[in-house]
């Protein structure tokens, strides 16, 4: 049983490493993060709807909100419940004390719950006035999941929550100082606000050394209006660097090499113990930057400690829960089912999945705090411009016996991905050589486990889907890999502005914003069945993909499809198996701002194909070579010293 202390605690080393807080600006959209909705484990069941009761002004501040005559408010909610079992693994921490400041009447409840989700109560409590509670609590039955969280149930005259928080002893640790990094290219405004947050954010001074935005654009963030009054808030934390476009990697690079290097100070140089990097597209919660630092000083072991990613525009969804490396694949993504999470249909107490701990292989680089000892000891990111530069350097931290841990609770929010689809435009060329990189560098299965059979498959879809810009950036991406590691520094530059210039030479990469300047779609003889097409199975999938190919390869186009589209395709719709069975099609783009002229032509199927198999043919025998090329390369590669030649080569965009 947890052990309840309802008296004040006197500890004078209780270190407060979460407090609850509410949404900024009073934003009832976020809520559902913030104060948890009706219990609901069947369905949907609107988690917002409790919370859709709650009136703006009963939010106070940031710390704190009324309840109002007769309302039970639970706080066992994604931001405001604390992550024990994280705690219990990860951290030297063995308890937890919940401290809480309430005036009124009412009834204040502890609960917790296991790995499977069933809650407990643990403690309750009748208040009145103004009243301070605390309670110390175990963390040692949280060995596989769980979270700790209070309820209040105001009486007749309600009661307000002044503040609440949740402290650990502190083992005598030092508070660990953080630099916040961000890289950038052309989004000014987002970056102003960034650093208007950080400046108006409670408590970050405390671990706070600098703010260090790396502008690699042409649209600074320096020019934006609302600049200077920003930077004179940061009262001297914020430092500002222009460099040459590097992509992700070489700006989260420099953030890395700024914090190794030190910075100048009147009593010499100091050095941040964490570099925390975020994306320059997003809205942050500072109250995760306290956490995560909090955090990391408490893990047994130096160690990366990500947050998660909501979306911007849909503020309760939740990118992914953790997120992990497939070995035998070699692809990343969500855990089975902690993708997509939607804390407005379903709260944090109705999804038992979300209270056993998952633990990741990687986490993204929308934020992330990486210990200063771990840059020293493996090197900086790898010089690969975008894609696969996070998820490789966890898996290299984790060689080196460096854990990284998604810390619920720590988060952004970010532009959405939804309406992206990144695997048809020029970046194309970095999911497959990034991809291929990092599997000759961490894959333990014998020529890349199933890799380089999904490379090839995924190539022969974009060409019979008629998508000849991203199969030939493929087959480039292939190329640069067999031509081996010793040029991606001096290629970091310079290959996305080549990639996207062959876009002019492909009319399935040009987007027309308004499709109707295109032709109308005709057809001679419409197919027989509406829709399209259903896909293959997968004992049909290999004989399919040899007909299509030979057909694709060996039958002249129809005649009208040569001026005329034969269909107009929905983003959701263009599977390959259905633009496979046209001559030509208008196909939208994801975000639905304009649409694209495939058309099929089988001189460069021919030629893509010839050139596909050959180079997957080269790379499978030439594997195990190239595996030891790339992991003999890697310490330097990702040295301080090559960045810093790299750095000094690509000065600031003109």
């Amino acid at each position: 049983m947890a052990k309840i202390n309802t008296e004040p605690s006197t500890a004078e080393d209780l270190r407060e490493v979460a407090r609850v807080v509410f949404p900024a600006n009073k934003d009832l959209d976020a809520l559902p993060l913030y104060i948890d909705g009706p219990i609901n484990r069947d369905g949907p069941s609107s988690a917002g709807a409790d919370t859709a009761n709650q009136h703006p002004d009963d939010i106070l501040s940031r710390r704190s909100v009324r309840i109002r005559a007769g309302r039970r408010v639970s706080f066992g909610s994604y931001f405001n419940a604390f992550p024990a079992s994280y705690w219990r693994r990860w951290t030297v921490a063995e308890s937890v004390v919940l401290r809480v400041r309430t005036t009124g009447a009412g009834s204040l409840i502890v609960y917790r719950t296991n790995a499977r989700g069933v809650a407990q109560r643990v403690e309750d409590r009748r208040v009145s006035g103004s009243t301070t509670c605390e309670f110390e609590l175990t963390l040692a039955p949280f060995g596989d999941g769980g979270w700790y969280w209070f309820d209040l149930i105001a009486d007749e005259e309600g009661m307000v929550l002044d503040a609440a928080s949740w402290l650990v002893p502190s083992h005598g640790r030092p508070v660990g100082r953080v630099t916040l990094g961000v890289t950038t290219f052309n989004r000014p405004d987002y970056c102003v606000n960034t650093i208007k947050t950080i400046a108006e954010a409670d408590g970050l001074d405390e671990v706070l050394d600098e703010l260090i935005i790396v502008d690699q654009g042409n649209k600074l963030v320096q020019d934006e209006p609302d600049f200077p009054q920003a930077e004179k808030a940061m009262r001297g934390k914020l430092r500002m660097i222009r460099q040459g476009n590097m992509g992700g990697s070489g700006g989260f690079a420099r953030n890395m090499y700024e914090v190794v290097r030190g910075r100048d100070t009147p009593n010499g140089v100091e050095k941040s113990d964490y570099v925390l990097i975020l994306d320059d597209d997003i809205l942050l919660e500072s109250e995760g930057v306290l956490r995560a630092t909090a955090f990391a000083d408490m893990c047994h072991t130096p160690s990366i400690v990500g947050g998660h990613m909501f979306d911007m525009y849909n503020k309760p969804l939740l990118n992914a829960y953790a997120e992990v490396v497939n070995p035998y694949r070699f692809l990343w993504g969500p855990i089975d089912g902690l993708g997509g999470v939607d804390f407005a249909e379903r709260g944090l107490r109705s999804r038992p999945q979300l209270h056993r701990r998952w633990d990741a292989d990687y986490n993204g680089w929308w934020m992330c705090l990486i210990p200063r000892v771990v840059l020293e000891d493996i090197g900086l990111s790898l010089p690969v411009f975008i894609k696969w530069d996070d998820s490789e350097y966890s898996l290299r931290a984790k060689a080196a016996g460096y854990p990284t841990i998604s810390l619920p609770g720590a988060a952004v929010w970010h532009v959405s991905w939804a309406d992206k689809d990144d695997a048809v435009d020029w970046q194309a060329y970095f999911h497959e050589r990034n991809r291929l990189i990092a599997a000759l560098l961490h894959s333990p299965f014998a020529k890349g486990g199933r890799m380089l059979r999904e490379s090839l498959t995924t190539d022969t879809k974009h060409v019979v889907s008629m998508q000849y810009y991203p199969a030939k950036s493929v087959l480039l991406a292939i190329q640069d890999v067999l031509d081996g590691p010793d040029g991606l520094h001096a290629m970091l530059p310079t290959r996305m502005p080549e990639i996207r210039a062959m876009k002019d030479e492909y009319s399935d990469a040009r987007v027309v914003k308004d499709p109707a300047t295109l032709p109308p779609v005709r057809r001679k003889k419409p197919p027989r069945t509406m829709g399209a097409p259903k896909s293959p199975t997968k004992a049909q999938l290999i004989p399919w993909a040899v007909r299509t190919v030979l057909k694709q390869t060996l039958r002249p186009v129809r005649d009208m499809a040569k001026e005329y589209p034969e269909a107009s395709v929905a983003h959701m719709d263009s599977h390959w198996s259905y633009l496979a069975s046209l001559d030509s099609a208008i196909v939208s783009n994801a975000d639905g701002t304009g649409a694209s002229w495939y058309r099929r032509d089988p001189a460069q199927v021919r030629e893509l194909m010839v050139e596909s198999v050959k180079l997957h043919a080269e790379l499978l025998s030439r594997w195990d070579a190239l595996s030891e090329q790339y992991r003999a390369a890697l310490p330097e590669i990702t040295s301080v010293d090559a960045w810093a030649r790299t750095f000094a080569e690509n000065g600031p965009a003109q």
